[in-house]
């Protein structure tokens, strides 16, 4: 199997664990929506950006915790929740739906011994203060605890430059991997940081929300958001933020423009297993 054909298998996949998702909230009157690259792929392409290898949907603080209870216990049969609760080895501060009897494998969750199949990320969004100087903290504070998690976890993460700046960060992410395993006895630590982070409490809450496990964007207003609207993607309607446009817009800019091709990037893992048995490994290319 080639990479072209690996990544549409993925999301073929990833797409049967979107519907998935989709039948459960329905059911249990979940509100959700797309978010990130794969609303980005609705508004675009209708369906998934040809090159992109993930699907992630987002979900209010109030929905995001109600579904999480809901789906540990109610999503069907080849379908699980997973949270760094209640899964060894994750890392994330959100949760991920897997496939169950799959395998979706890169460097970090082998080193982190993370046993991950093949899923589809779903991001809490937050209430801010109201405050600018608590707003940065609890932003500040939940950042630190997203990226702390990831270092305790696993020695080789991704980093942002090339060259001699990027070998340093590189090594820079395997002393602090090092000194965090020292110093932290339970990788709890990070979640319970991170949820104390985003209650703010005591401080006054605005409706302004935010994803704070990936604060690189300005803060939406939650009218920008809910009630929400639909989108096509790969025949099907789904729900995106009530006013899309405006929410690509603040996060990536000019998202009508299709990236130049050598912009175009698949992050294939280095082993996917899919739920018919096939494997494709990507180690070596």
């Amino acid at each position: 199997m080639d990479t072209s054909c690996a990544l549409r298998k993925l999301q073929e996949e990833e797409l049967d664990i979107l519907l998935a998702v989709a039948r459960l909230c329905e059911k249990n009157n979940i509100t959700w929506f797309l978010e990130g690259g794969t609303a980005l792929g609705a508004l675009r392409h209708e369906g998934f950006i040809p090159w992109d290898d993930d699907v992630d949907i987002a979900m209010l603080r109030e929905d995001y915790d109600r579904f999480c209870k809901i789906a540990d216990r109610e999503l069907p049969e080849g379908y699980s929740l997973h949270t760094s609760r209640n899964t060894p080895g994750c890392a994330s501060m959100f949760a991920k739906v897997y496939r169950d009897n799959t395998r979706f494998e890169n460097q970090e969750t082998r080193e982190a011994g993370h046993d991950q199949g093949i899923f589809v990320d779903v991001f809490p969004y937050d209430r801010l203060p109201v405050d600018t100087r608590e707003r940065r903290r609890a932003i500040r504070r939940a950042s630190w605890a997203q990226k702390g998690s990831y270092l305790y976890h696993a020695k080789t993460i991704s980093v942002p430059h090339g060259g001699v700046l990027g070998s340093v960060e590189r090594l820079c992410c395997r002393l602090a991997h090092g000194a965090l395993r020292a110093l932290v006895h339970d990788s709890v630590v990070f979640q319970d940081e991170f949820d104390r982070a985003v209650k703010c409490q005591g401080a006054e809450l605005s409706e302004d929300v935010l994803s704070l496990v990936w604060p690189y964007m300005d803060p939406i207003p939650v009218e920008k958001i809910v009630p929400v609207s639909t989108a096509s993607f790969e025949g099907h309607s789904l729900p995106v933020a009530r006013d899309p446009e405006f929410y690509l817009t603040n996060m990536y800019g000019d998202w009508r423009q299709i990236p130049a091709p050598e912009d175009r990037h698949t992050h294939l893992p280095l082993l996917l297993e899919f739920s018919d048995g096939t494997v494709w490994t990507g180690e070596g290319i």
